[in-house]
């Protein structure tokens, strides 16, 4: 009997692409034949994202390209833009079922129900802060190259003014610690070196059980033998008390690397953004883990030309980030998103500033990350993982997030230390030796 193919593509943040493994998974298991998103199908599921204007208009261009490649498959779309706007999606003749995030799990039930006609509904999708538990933590782990990721947490209790992920993942829910330990340690005895641990907003992990914080988590993850790396995703500078400070910055099993979104330099826009903190705040905590370790890897989330941002404002950000020891800014234009406070406030600035403003920080972006991996050239960098291979070239990764070709004869998912002989404007186009 011929294999049904299932395609799937992920838009947007590593919780959807550790969310999309997991939904593959259940349909290898059940008999179903995986292919490229690019190759004819009978399922396509397209996992959404809604962060942004464009993140939905990419979704949407997607949904269609999908039906094209076969006008008989059935197309799907799941994940944040499915969750926020159903109806929205409904409306497009290519899409045959809408899945929110609050029925992800059930994705593989609910496709069959519906090619075995069991079911009429079009959308699915309940009110994601009913959800009080993480249901997905224990089916599957997303890997990236040889760097299993675990998601532990989802959800966000802050509700900033602009920001939509709480309506689309609802609020925080953790794993349980030990279940979380007990994966680790499978995960090493596979022989991994590094784990990244994932969530919606990470530094707000244990905020639901109350049986430990991310600090505990850390401690009883650094305990395990044979794990070599652990890494974090991005955190909020809110959440960061002084013991998670110094387990961060004193404990070598943590990667000196830390995303830590600011969003705005600018007082009265993180005032206005509900972010809860001051630029003085965020520049003490990155200065003082630059302090402390010295070669860490710092990188922020700006939002230019949010609805309040004078050009005034919008110069105190740029100088504040030209002063700041980052490694690189990840830049976005400022979208209105449905039910955010933001929407409510009068915009005073252009679609052409919002972009030119945007252009500016980009450049400073690629400039800071040039800075960055200039100080290591012709150092050594210990513990690079190989990740991956190119073109008969390996691909390792730093500590501190520098990836690297490697002249090396070591295998995959093996630790070196390396000497850094080039560097390059294209940040992954720098040449190491091993030393």
């Amino acid at each position: 009997m011929k294999k049904i193919k299932v395609a799937f593509t992920t838009l947007g943040c590593r919780m959807n692409q550790f969310e999309t493994s997991m939904i593959e998974e259940q349909f290898e298991k059940k008999g179903y034949q995986i292919t490229d998103f690019k190759n004819t199908a009978d399922i396509y599921v397209i996992n959404t994202c809604t962060v942004t204007n464009d993140a939905d208009r990419t979704s949407r261009k997607t949904i269609r390209q999908a039906k094209r490649r076969n006008p008989k498959a059935v197309v799907v779309a799941t994940g944040c833009y499915a969750q926020v706007s159903p109806e929205e999606l409904a409306k497009i003749e290519e899409i045959d079922l809408v899945i929110g995030n609050s029925y992800k799990s059930a994705v593989l039930e609910l496709i069959e129900d519906y090619i075995n006609q069991k079911r009429e509904e079009k959308i699915y999708i309940d009110n994601i802060f009913k959800e009080n538990e993480l249901k997905t933590f224990q089916i599957s782990t997303f890997y990236e190259g040889a760097r299993p990721i675990l998601k532990v947490q989802e959800g966000c209790n802050s509700f900033c003014t602009f920001c939509i992920i709480p309506y689309a993942r609802g609020k925080v829910r953790s794993a349980k610690i030990q279940e979380i330990i007990n994966q680790a340690q499978i995960l090493v005895e596979k022989g991994y070196k590094e784990i990244v641990l994932t969530g919606t907003q990470l530094s707000q992990f244990g905020y639901d059980h109350k049986e430990g914080y991310l600090a505990d988590l850390l401690l009883d993850l650094i305990k395990i033998k044979n794990l070599k790396r652990i890494r974090l995703s991005s955190m909020g500078i809110n959440e960061i008390d002084n013991q998670l400070l110094d387990i961060i910055t004193q404990e070598e099993k943590i990667a000196p690397h830390f995303h830590l979104s600011l969003q705005s330099g600018d007082d009265q826009i993180l005032k206005d953004m509900k972010r809860g903190y001051t630029v003085k705040q965020y520049e003490n905590i990155i200065n003082t883990i630059i302090k402390k370790r010295p070669d860490t890897a710092i990188g922020t989330d700006i939002i230019t030309g949010f609805p309040t941002e004078t050009k005034e404002a919008f110069q105190n950000t740029k100088k504040l980030l030209q002063n700041l020891p980052l490694a690189y800014i990840h830049v976005f234009t400022y979208s209105p998103r449905k039910n955010t406070k933001a929407t409510k406030l009068n915009d005073k600035v252009s679609y052409t500033e919002k972009k030119a403003r945007t252009k500016e920080l980009i450049e400073l972006s690629e400039q800071k990350n040039f800075q960055f991996r200039k100080k290591f050239l012709n150092k050594e960098l210990k513990d690079v993982l190989i990740i991956s291979q190119k073109n008969g070239q390996k691909i390792g990764l730093s500590g501190n997030y520098i990836h690297m070709y490697i002249q090396t004869k070591k295998d995959i998912n093996q630790l070196i230390n390396v000497k850094l002989q080039k560097i390059d404007k294209q940040k992954e186009s720098n040449i190491a030796i091993e030393i």
